[in-house]
């Protein structure tokens, strides 16, 4: 017996719709699905009498037993209507009809004779609900749907008391985050049982589909059992929109797609899920030449593949031939694969390179004359996996660091006597261990509009080999994404803020110095112009506004940084001692390209002290 036949009567209706689209984000979609809403009817098996039998006027109905609710219920399923004609037969069909519905464990039907007719008075009692019967349900526990039921049971029967809980259902649905469930029927099976019957939206499928730059249907290079491996919605449970949009974030965040989104098919009981992703450029190969001062004549070859096999391994390699030097450096890479948790991701690298020093400014001169070069031969190995919502990494590395002029001979100071190395012959031997910890809540970790990234890491020199170097260097960064909508809702701006901060604890090798201002620092100021010191401290502001629907971003930035007072005192020319500013602020403008191999960067920024300088680099700032 449906309750919701019942509904006509009261004219009290519910429905279950299938919303056919998720509002809540603009990169999950959900397909148009049928409208399962319900039509009210009476269906009743019992026949109707004929006219024949129609001989006796009704001049009075009543109905006892119940409240005006169900009295008005059973006024409007009776065949028998005031002022019309009825029978001993018309009034046995009205009382099973009352049976019927479902809302009454028992009905009886009398007549008094008056000279004008019958007075009729019916007496129902009313259906007791004692429990519920949740069918269908996953999602929904029994103890919520019971509370939710509360206000009918150990009631009669109410038809708008079920109403009313079952609008607070759906709105529990809702407010939950399952957007395709919905209360599907309702309805009396005798005994006080009043059943409900849920459709939540399990998931019967997930299914991977790759889409190219016109939006069709293409092969993709990435492994369907990766990328499953990464989803949380999963065939047998009900679909819920914040784990699908988790799942959007994880797949970004893999470096491996540049548009991913979701669509459902099917209906409130089954759904397929579909992942529908657009792959970014992950394979590149350069090659290139030229003249450098610390090089001389060179050409340089590179390959980077940053999806072999299909499983998101990186692969790197670049060599670099000059008629000075022969250097190198290379990469592999492994990630982190939940189904297989003992494992860690890795990376491995090997390097040799050597160049005009980064960790120097262009004051720092050799006695000759020269720019120190600094040269870098080792490798490495880099360990990573989950913990919670965080990324942990620990690794050992070396490196060979030497200090020379431009025909490679060692020169440990500089033309002031100031120590460029640790050890007085000009070259170190750095061993180190690092660890680290991470949360990466962006949405896209090349190009992030929202979310955040908060990091932690140090990093302990062994005293090992030449230098005999023994400190401790701690650095932690705090990164937050808030996108904006003042211009264009189809792309919105971003607010990007960041602060980072660290210092080092023990021996301070004068490579190994933060160093303030340049591309990566305060911009505005040329590398290292505000000293290098063992502490420091960084904040940095970006407005990042999309220009024309174009792979190119806008920016205006500013950056504050300081050393705390920790940069030492240099001696300069004439034995003086002196010490670089320290403290400095920044501020511009600049552009972003979003390019295949990635964020093309250019700021031109201003100073505190009126100076500028142009920046170029790969990514963006933070």
């Amino acid at each position: 017996m449906r309750f919701s036949h019942l509904l006509l009567y009261t004219l009290i209706s519910f429905g279950i719709g299938i919303p056919g689209a998720i509002a809540q984000t603009p990169d999950l979609r959900v397909e148009a699905l049928p409208d399962f809403t319900e039509t009210a009817s009476v269906n009743s098996s019992t026949s109707q009498p004929s006219f024949d039998d129609l001989a006796i006027t009704a001049t009075d109905i009543q109905v006892r037993g119940v409240e005006a609710e169900l009295q008005a219920i059973v006024l409007n399923t009776i065949a028998t209507q005031l002022g019309n004609a009825t029978s001993e037969s018309l009034l046995e069909s009205d009382r099973r009809a009352i049976l019927s519905t479902g809302l009454f464990t028992t009905a009886k039907v009398s007549h008094k004779e008056n000279q004008n007719g019958w007075e009729i008075v019916y007496e129902v009692e009313p259906e007791i609900v004692r429990s519920l019967d949740l069918k269908n349900a996953k999602a929904l526990d029994k103890a919520t749907a019971d509370r939710l039921f509360a206000s009918q049971l150990n009631q009669p029967i109410s038809p708008s008391k079920i109403n009313a809980s079952i609008a607070a259902l759906n709105q529990w649905y809702e407010e939950n985050g399952y957007a395709i469930a919905q209360v599907q029927d309702v309805r009396t099976e005798g005994n006080g049982i009043l059943r409900v019957d849920v459709a939540e939206g399990i998931v019967r499928s997930v299914n991977i589909t790759f889409l190219d730059k016109e939006g069709l249907i293409t092969d993709g290079r990435t492994s369907e059992d990766f990328i499953k491996e990464h989803l949380r919605v999963k065939p047998g449970e009900a679909f819920q929109v914040a784990t699908a949009r988790e799942d959007l974030r994880k797949l970004y965040q893999l470096g491996l797609f540049k548009n991913a989104n979701v669509a459902l098919e099917g209906d409130a009981s089954q759904l397929d899920v579909i992942y529908q992703l657009s792959e970014d450029a992950t394979r590149g190969v350069s090659a290139g030449g030229g003249y450098s001062e610390s090089s001389g004549i060179f050409g340089t070859v590179s390959y980077n593949d940053r999806n072999i096999g299909g499983i998101g391994q990186t692969l790197g390699l670049q060599i670099t031939a000059g008629t000075r030097d022969l250097q190198f450096q290379g990469n592999f890479g492994s990630p982190y694969r939940a189904t297989n948790p003992d494992m860690p991701g890795y990376n491995l690298n090997a390097f040799r390179n050597r160049g005009i020093s980064t960790n120097f400014n262009e004051e720092v001169l050799l006695e000759n004359g020269d720019r120190p070069r600094e040269g870098r031969f080792g490798g490495g190995l880099n360990v990573n996996a989950p913990v919670g919502e965080w990324q942990a990494s620990a690794g050992l590395n070396y490196a060979q660091v030497s200090i020379r002029d431009s025909d490679g001979n060692l020169s440990p100071s500089d033309r002031y006597g100031n120590q460029l190395s640790v050890t007085e012959k000009g070259i170190d031997d750095l061993v180190t261990v690092q660890a680290g910890i991470a949360r990466d809540m962006r949405d896209n970790p090349v190009n992030p509009t929202s979310g955040s990234l908060l990091s932690f890491s140090t990093e302990q020199s062994l005293p090992i080999g030449q230098g005999n170097i023994l400190s401790n260097r701690l650095e932690a960064s705090a990164s937050h994404f808030t996108p904006t909508q003042l211009f264009d809702p189809e792309n919105p701006e971003t607010i990007a803020l960041n602060v980072q901060g660290g210092t080092t604890i023990g021996d301070l090798p004068p490579y190994r110095g933060f160093n303030l201002g340049g591309t990566n620092s305060i911009r505005g100021y040329d590398f290292a112009e505000l000293g290098g010191g063992r502490s420091y401290f960084l904040a940095s502001a970006e407005y990042r506004v999309p220009l024309f629907a174009s792979p190119v971003t806008g920016v205006l930035f500013a950056d504050f940084g300081s050393d705390l007072g920790s940069t030492s005192a240099t001696l300069g020319e004439g034995g003086v001692e002196e010490t670089n500013r320290g403290t400095g602020f920044g501020y511009g403008a600049g552009l972003r390209i979003n390019s295949p191999v990635g964020v093309i960067r250019a700021d031109f920024g201003l100073n505190d002290r009126g100076d500028s300088r142009l920046h170029f680099g790969i990514g963006h700032r933070f």
